[in-house]
């Protein structure tokens, strides 16, 4: 399990094929900063740009680790084919550690497009085009998770290609992680919520009744008014 909060970027140093075809998945070699590795052992979990990944060898004196990446996670993440990539890095979450962003799975959810990325004022801002798969867990002021980073939504607009959300980034996030690198057209990772996946599931299966939920709803607008 993760929490959204980068703990080092790393890049993308080496890419070899784990056999003659590509449906046999590739090994990947990641560079990472100075002491990055002093707590990390074979078999532990790090994310890559979101995706949950298995340390399968580590050699620290040339700060470098490798994980093998199947063919099918490959198909369904962005941003860990391209030799020399920045990327962004978290390791597993501790027992002892703060839950600084969300509960993250570390397995993706979809691919989403970089719409637009420019500066406002002293932040960025940053929208994404979500697939209209994941248009029913987006929320106003809900959590998403973008290449691994823990972020808030400002706002959603849903049309024929998808939804697209907003996401204001402060200077300390474009400076310490790689989102700093999108552009339009960039695809990035995107994992939804686990509180409104297991929210929609009980929808699914009528465990939340509408009546219920308006019920729920009309007593936290009277609460909140009073």
């Amino acid at each position: 399990m993760f929490t959204g909060i980068i703990t080092g970027v790393g890049r993308i140093a080496a890419i070899h094929d784990l056999g003659p075809s590509s449906s046999y998945g590739k090994r990947l070699g990641i560079s990472v900063p100075d002491g990055y590795l002093d707590d990390v052992g074979l078999g532990d979990s790090i994310a890559l740009n979101g995706a949950c990944m298995t340390v399968t060898t580590l050699d620290p004196a040339q700060q470098q680790f490798t994980i093998d990446i199947s063919a099918e996670s490959l198909d369904k993440t962005a941003g860990l084919t391209e030799d020399g990539a920045r990327i962004n890095l978290e390791k597993a979450l501790r027992a002892s550690d703060r839950l600084g962003g969300h509960i993250v799975s570390g397995h993706v959810d979809g691919i989403g497009t970089v719409s637009h990325f420019a500066p406002v004022g002293e932040s960025w801002e940053l929208r994404v085009l979500a697939p209209h798969a994941l248009a029913r867990f987006l929320a106003y002021k809900g959590s998403i998770t973008i290449n691994g980073v823990s972020l808030t939504v400002n706002s959603v607009a849903d049309s024929a290609d998808g939804s697209e959300i907003s996401i204001n980034l402060i200077p300390h996030t474009v400076e310490n992680t790689s989102l700093g690198d999108l552009k339009a057209g960039s695809q990035v990772n995107l994992e939804i919520d686990t509180v409104a996946r297991y929210v929609e599931r009980m929808l699914q299966a009528g465990v939340l009744a509408p009546t219920s939920m308006a019920s729920m709803q009309s007593t936290y607008s009277k609460d909140t008014a009073e």
